[in-house]
Protein backbone atom coordinates (compact mmCIF):
# COMPACT_ATOMS: atom_id res chain seq x y z
CA UNK A 1 0.00 0.00 0.00
CA UNK A 2 2.76 2.48 0.83
CA UNK A 3 4.68 2.03 -2.29
CA UNK A 4 0.95 2.78 -3.77
CA UNK A 5 1.16 5.95 -2.16
CA UNK A 6 4.43 6.69 -3.43
CA UNK A 7 3.49 6.23 -7.34
CA UNK A 8 0.74 8.37 -6.85
CA UNK A 9 3.00 11.60 -5.68
CA UNK A 10 5.71 10.42 -8.53
CA UNK A 11 5.30 13.40 -10.33
CA UNK A 12 6.00 15.94 -7.10
CA UNK A 13 10.13 16.36 -6.29
CA UNK A 14 11.48 13.82 -3.59
CA UNK A 15 11.24 16.22 -1.23
CA UNK A 16 7.77 17.14 -1.92
CA UNK A 17 6.93 13.71 -2.46
CA UNK A 18 7.86 12.43 1.01
CA UNK A 19 5.97 15.12 3.14
CA UNK A 20 3.04 14.34 0.89
CA UNK A 21 3.73 10.75 2.08
CA UNK A 22 4.44 11.41 5.54
CA UNK A 23 1.29 13.32 5.50
CA UNK A 24 -1.11 10.62 4.11
CA UNK A 25 0.49 8.00 6.39
CA UNK A 26 0.69 10.14 9.54
CA UNK A 27 -2.91 11.19 9.33
CA UNK A 28 -4.98 8.12 7.52
CA UNK A 29 -2.89 5.31 8.65
CA UNK A 30 -3.72 3.32 11.78
CA UNK A 31 -1.09 3.24 14.39
CA UNK A 32 -0.43 -0.33 14.48
CA UNK A 33 0.01 -0.02 10.36
CA UNK A 34 2.57 3.20 11.28
CA UNK A 35 4.38 0.19 13.30
CA UNK A 36 4.25 -2.28 11.01
CA UNK A 37 5.90 -0.06 8.48
CA UNK A 38 8.29 1.11 11.05
CA UNK A 39 9.08 -2.04 11.91
CA UNK A 40 9.58 -3.56 7.81
CA UNK A 41 11.42 -0.34 7.18
CA UNK A 42 14.02 -1.18 10.27
CA UNK A 43 14.04 -4.90 9.03
CA UNK A 44 15.89 -3.62 5.46
CA UNK A 45 12.82 -2.18 3.59
CA UNK A 46 13.02 -5.20 0.99
CA UNK A 47 11.24 -3.89 -1.82
CA UNK A 48 9.75 -0.86 -0.46
CA UNK A 49 9.98 2.54 -2.82
CA UNK A 50 12.83 5.09 -1.36
CA UNK A 51 10.42 7.77 -0.93
CA UNK A 52 8.59 5.58 1.60
CA UNK A 53 11.65 5.40 3.60
CA UNK A 54 12.41 9.20 3.09
CA UNK A 55 8.55 10.12 4.65
CA UNK A 56 9.23 6.89 7.52
CA UNK A 57 12.23 9.08 8.22
CA UNK A 58 10.28 12.50 8.46
CA UNK A 59 7.54 10.27 10.61
CA UNK A 60 10.09 9.19 13.56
Amino acid sequence: MANDIAANHGHLSDDVAAEAIAGHVGKYWDPRMRTRLYEFVDAGADGLDPLVVAAVKLLR
